[in-house]
């Protein structure tokens, strides 16, 4: 994991080490005070060289100024360099996710990815910039203190020195509660995340079910999770800043005691023991610095270890000499086909086989949970089959590469997702390439271009979150336009109709029907006056097909089909 932690400073090398080096300067100057103190009191003052008191105390202005400009490249570029690694960091989190499959996002909720992409990685920043900083220049410091301190008197610096190991054991001890107390911590945080957007994204319906306080509940249970979290962290920062800079404390109190000792016996001038008084922060600051370095360190390292449990899932792999499929046809067969989603114990799928011809309109029904859109989401092979083989023209889908294959495979869904952005952006979202006439083009055979010339800025008016200042309809007209524009060879129409009422799903079928010309169609549908004239109707039940035929060859085998078609229609 350090290896990974450094390899993002590379970028940044230079930029790095100077930033080392006015660190190293700044603490350098620090020291010039204790000595040009020692110098006064047991040399100039004593021999009235007033006016080289007058020069030291210039020397150290100008010293004082270079310092303040130092501190202000350390602070502005060492947050800088902090900033370029956090936003390297989430450049390749978020393109990592988008290489994980589709069971990685069943696992794991939104706002919990979010909380890893933006919050963890602010903590990951400040260590990059603070960690080196606090942990090489104040380690540097102190030992160059200790010896400082040393030519001043070592009996003396020796005593003193001794209170460090003590520092160490406290914070060995504390290390590791912190350490897992942080982590919880952020795992309460994401779950505050996921529960807060997921309750934002659906406050339409928490308005419409006028269901506030269950909301409220739902979030204040994460929320008091989170202070409970807090506690146990908050409690073992305490225990560790408390014992901690008592240790430091005592540091003060052994030069009192010890210091009075050796000036009362002759052991150490007044000069040097007044030296050494101003001179021990110089050794006590580094050490406090080290030690808020630890918290800091958990808190970036917790992050950090995050943003590897991400990095470290694996993406979507295809097969070693996977190939483009080119001037596709649309024949797609399923052979002996099982499949299980790995959260679930029973199969979705258990030894399914058929086949769809090019151009056919092939339909999917039976009772939901059957399997039917299980198996639409295998055919761009977005889940990897347990046993069996999907083939689009005769080349199994694991053996083609993911971006041919699924550019050739279009999806209209009941739940259509839009993009926040423009019109123009969602519909060019099918190919990004296409020109303007090609957009219009394809917003018209999907019966939207009039709506969308009826909008203040047209194809250039924000639709908003998820498209949320459209109409059903006009979002799925908007969804299909997409595809036109996509232009695939195969076609999966998911329940694409059934959440409209009949005159939008009139108006959206003949878009539809436009759509399916001269494309192979898998139509998933509970509608079934929608699919009567597909050229083949495969029913699924419990994950297998039951009967397949047209419609009136179903109608007259009075099974499953008859069930459902007489049940729809029994009015």
């Amino acid at each position: 994991m350090l290896k990974k932690f450094i390899s993002y400073y590379k970028p940044h090398k230079k930029l790095f080490i100077a930033d080392m080096v006015a660190s190293l300067l700044i603490s350098a100057i620090g020291m010039v005070y204790p000595i040009i103190t020692n110098l006064m009191l047991n040399t100039l003052i004593p021999e009235k060289k007033y006016n080289l008191i007058i020069v030291a105390g210039l020397g150290v202005l100008t010293l004082y100024v270079i310092r303040m400009l130092l501190r202000y490249f350390v602070q502005y570029y060492g947050h800088l360099i902090g900033t370029r690694m956090q936003a390297q960091m989430r450049r390749d989190m978020f393109k990592h996710l988008q290489s994980l499959p589709y069971s990685y996002f069943d696992k794991n909720e939104t706002g919990q990815i979010l909380s890893r992409i933006t919050s963890d990685l602010f903590d990951v920043a400040e260590l990059a910039h603070h960690g080196p900083e606090n942990l090489i220049v104040s380690s540097i410091t102190v030992i160059g203190s200790f010896i400082y301190l040393c030519t001043l008197n070592i009996p003396l610096t020796l005593i003193i020195f001794v209170c460090v190991p003590f520092l160490i054991i406290i914070s060995s001890y504390f290390r590791k509660r912190m350490r897992e107390a942080f982590k919880e911590r952020r795992v309460t945080t994401a779950g505050i995340n996921a529960a807060t957007e997921s309750s934002i994204t659906g406050i339409r319906v928490t308005k419409a079910f006028a269901n506030n306080e269950k909301e409220f509940e739902k979030f204040d249970k994460n929320n008091n999770l989170f202070v409970k979290a807090c506690h146990k962290s908050y409690k073992a920062m305490g225990q560790y800043h408390s014992a901690s800079t008592f240790v430091t404390d005592v540091f003060n109190v052994v030069i009192i005691i010890a210091g009075g000792l050796f000036l009362y016996a002759d052991k150490i001038s007044f000069g040097d023991y007044s030296t050494f008084i101003v001179s021990v922060n110089l050794f006590i600051n580094p050490v406090t610095q080290l030690i808020g370095f630890m918290e800091q360190y958990q808190n970036g390292v917790s992050g950090f270890s995050r943003f590897i449990e991400i990095m470290e899932e694996e993406p979507e792999k295809e097969n070693d000499g996977a190939q483009e499929i080119k001037n596709v046809n649309g024949e797609i067969s399923f052979k002996n086909v099982s499949f299980s989603y790995k959260t679930e114990e029973s199969e979705v799928l258990n030894n399914v086989s058929l086949d769809i011809k090019q151009g056919e309109k092939f339909a999917l029904v039976g009772h939901s949970g059957g399997g039917k859109t299980t198996m639409c989401h295998l055919i761009p092979n977005f889940y990897k089959v347990d046993s069996g083989e999907i083939t689009v023209d005769g080349m199994n889908v694991n053996d083609i590469t993911f971006e041919s294959l699924r550019k050739n495979i279009g999806i209209v869904q009941q739940d259509v997702f839009l993009f926040s952005g423009t019109v123009r952006e969602n519909i060019m979202y099918g190919r990004l390439d296409a020109s303007e006439e090609e957009m219009i083009e394809a917003a018209k055979r999907a019966n939207i271009h009039d709506f969308v010339m009826t909008l203040e800025k047209g194809y250039d008016t924000e639709i908003g979150e998820r498209g949320v200042r459209l109409s059903g309809g006009q979002k799925q007209r908007l969804s299909i336009a997409r595809v036109f524009l996509k232009n695939p060879a195969i076609l999966i129409l998911d329940e694409a109709t059934s959440a409209l009422d009949n005159t939008t799903e009139i108006l959206i079928q003949a878009a539809l029907d436009e759509l399916c010309k001269g494309r192979t169609t898998i139509v998933v549908a509970h509608r079934l006056s929608t699919i009567r004239t597909a050229d083949t109707i495969a029913v699924v039940d419990s994950g297998k097909i039951k009967e397949i035929g047209t419609h009136d060859e179903l109608i007259a085998k009075e099974g499953i089909y008859k069930d459902l078609y007489s049940l729809q229609f029994r009015q």
